[in-house]
């Protein structure tokens, strides 16, 4: 099968429709692989994260946080985790393992915290212990004077660097496209990448820490709505892949202090078909690595560090709602060299997560009738 060189948001041939008959072979232009389904009749899951014993943690949208135990899901929920605000996109969001897991058991959860004027996207940690949410400790707590009731742009992705420091987005909740936005203020923590310690303080060094009337916690601005997050190893760079509006949904790599533009430049239009803007890039303002346009509604990202699929190795691979397609992308250096498509049309994908048995984990982001499941890739040989 062919594969494409990187254009702007230009993408090859596929490498299969797969429809219903998940359990095919599908062959790749490097690889050969088939879908194995991990747990199914889940509602919009949005994370999937794997525990050292096996065991598997899905996020639920509407607040629950589900567990695959010995190849099954469990029934119930884990209790007592926090109530979220369950509209729009808005809910209990991503789920990550402290790097110390192993010694410490923390769990991290980014949610949308119900408050009397809305919504805010928040972020705590707390251990599992007899089916049960446990140890809770509040991590990220925005001002609530900054909630919102607008039900979309809550971010969340989260990561952590090797230092052991905590990243994470918020999205700009949907606010004006005009130069006034969320993500172009340095006192509104909508709209940007932040930066704190694993239990919440924040670092001395964070780009806006000390400056009057700044949030601290930033790390960087303009950024519409982060959806996929993820350190590469080796170069210790943080890539992020962002939603545009009408087309410009964008690949970054995300350093300290900058700004990535949104809504001052944008390669996407507006919803009703109108410019908001005629800027494409601007000084001072960073330009994405790539950007798809039309917008294939970019989501969850990782990066293949595995032993199963050798030919994949130190590949990026993005997941897409919109366009419900998995993505891999060859990188050479930070630019993009080539893309390919591995799945089209079998659902909405939102998270990919690439874990230690060498396995791509992927989670299919549907609601109708239970219709939502996590599912791997695995090689065939």
């Amino acid at each position: 099968m062919r594969i494409s060189k990187a254009g702007q948001g230009i993408i090859g041939v596929l490498a299969v429709f797969l429809l219903p008959a998940m359990a095919e072979t599908v062959q790749s232009e490097a690889e050969t692989f088939q879908v194995e389904t991990i747990a199914e009749g889940l509602e919009n899951p949005w994370a999937v994260e794997k525990l050292p014993d096996g065991r598997y943690l899905i996020s639920e949208r509407a607040g629950r946080l589900r567990v695959v135990e010995g190849g099954k899901l469990l029934p119930e929920a884990v209790r007592g985790t926090p109530e979220v605000w369950a509209r729009g996109q808005g809910g209990l969001l991503d789920v990550e393992l402290h790097p110390q897991f192993a010694e410490n058991g923390w769990i991290y959860l980014a949610y949308s915290k119900p408050l009397p004027n809305g919504a805010l996207t928040s972020i705590v940690r707390g251990r599992l212990r007899d089916g049960a949410w446990a140890d809770q400790e509040v991590v990220f707590d925005p001002p609530q004077d900054q909630a919102s009731g607008g039900p979309v742009h809550f971010g969340c992705r989260m990561d952590f660097d090797a230092q052991g420091f905590l990243y994470f987005s918020i999205g700009d909740r949907g606010d004006q496209l005009t130069p006034e936005n969320h993500a172009q203020k340095p006192g509104n923590v909508m709209g940007k990448v932040h930066r704190l310690h694993d239990d919440g303080r924040v670092p001395e060094d964070n780009p806006l820490a000390g400056q009057p009337g700044a949030a601290p916690t930033i790390w960087s601005l303009g950024n519409r709505n982060i959806q996929g997050l993820r350190f590469q190893r080796g170069s210790g760079l943080l890539w992020a892949t962002e939603h545009g509006p009408r087309g410009g949904d964008e690949l970054n790599i995300i350093r300290k202090g900058l700004n990535y533009g949104w809504p001052v430049v944008s390669h996407g239009i507006n919803y009703n078909g109108k410019p908001f803007t005629e800027k494409t890039e601007a000084p001072g303002l960073e330009p994405p690595v790539v950007h798809w346009t039309p917008s294939i509604a970019v989501c969850g990202i990782d990066f293949y560090e595995g032993d199963a699929f050798p030919k994949w190795k130190g590949n990026l691979f993005v997941t897409a709602l919109a366009q419900q397609r998995l993505v891999r992308v060859v990188l050479e250096g930070n630019r993009v060299a080539a893309q390919e498509v591995l799945l089209s049309g079998t659902g909405r994908l939102r998270d990919v997560r690439c874990f230690d048995d060498g396995f791509i984990t992927l989670a299919y982001d549907q609601a109708k009738q239970g219709g939502g499941k996590v599912v791997r890739l695995v090689p065939v040989r």
